[in-house]
């Protein structure tokens, strides 16, 4: 539930980001301290033994707003920020990657259309006004596009950009959404649309500025063919009724 209390919350899932992720908490707390608003960040250490638990730990100790939540053994982007998601308080809840290839800054652009009445505003790279400062290798967009393509035709149609890891939500559509969402991997975002469509919430995307990360863990190969798998299982789960809305929308 909603805490009155927290206007923003900030969900980083971390696996092994030990060499990023000291960097990107300073820039969100930077942020967030030039805000009047107040916030908190949840820290989602998703396995791994390169010391991002110790170091995030180590934060914690000096910044009262940060949450460090850990479990063991690694279980996936999908699991981790739903735990993050479901254990925020705020009005708002923003999930963004641990490398910030989307600035923090842009969260406002996202706030700004959930005041205007839609209850979740995805970050978009393939908007016309969207700014992408530094683009993947060419064989990584190809099989982008490929995929986006084929996520459009079987799943949520008229979205552009389904996995730019920058999200915000309205909280009580965040309780609903990752109260149902039960894919652990990268597809997880595919899946929350899907949700989110199906309750009928307002999804927007919204332009931002996006510079690629060359360590990504995305492999275009391997994770498309594992997300494409998922879309068969999402289709047959929600065939299954798992997705069903058995309660009102508040």
């Amino acid at each position: 539930m909603t805490d009155d209390g927290v206007y923003l919350s900030v969900v980083v899932p971390a696996y092994e980001e030990a060499a990023r992720l000291g960097p990107t908490l300073d820039a969100i707390r930077r942020f967030l301290d030039s805000r009047r608003f107040t916030s908190e960040v949840i820290v989602v250490v998703d396995g791994g033994g390169d010391g991002t638990l110790e170091l995030a730990r180590g934060v914690g100790l000096e910044w009262p707003a940060l949450v460090v939540l850990h479990h063991q053994p690694n279980r996936g982007k999908g699991y981790a920020v739903r735990r993050g998601m479901l254990a925020a308080r705020g009005r708002y809840r923003l999930f963004s990657d641990a490398d910030l290839s989307t600035p923090i800054e842009e969260v406002d652009r996202l706030i700004a259309a959930l005041d205007d009445g839609v209850d979740i505003a995805i970050g978009s790279r393939a908007l016309p006004a969207s700014d992408v400062r530094v683009r993947q290798a060419w064989w990584r967009q190809s099989m982008g596009r490929i995929f986006n393509q084929v996520v459009r035709r079987l799943a949520v149609p008229g979205i552009r950009d389904t996995q730019c890891g920058f999200k915000c939500l309205r909280g009580e559509a965040a309780d609903q959404i990752f109260g149902r969402q039960r894919l652990a991997g990268f597809s997880f975002d595919v899946e929350l649309l899907w949700i989110a469509r199906k309750l009928g919430f307002r999804v927007v995307e919204v332009p931002v500025t996006w510079v690629n990360d060359p360590l990504s863990r995305v492999h275009p190969a391997r994770d498309s063919a594992r997300m494409l798998a998922d879309l068969v299982r999402l289709r047959v789960d929600d065939w299954r009724g798992r997705y069903r809305a058995t309660d009102q929308r508040p």
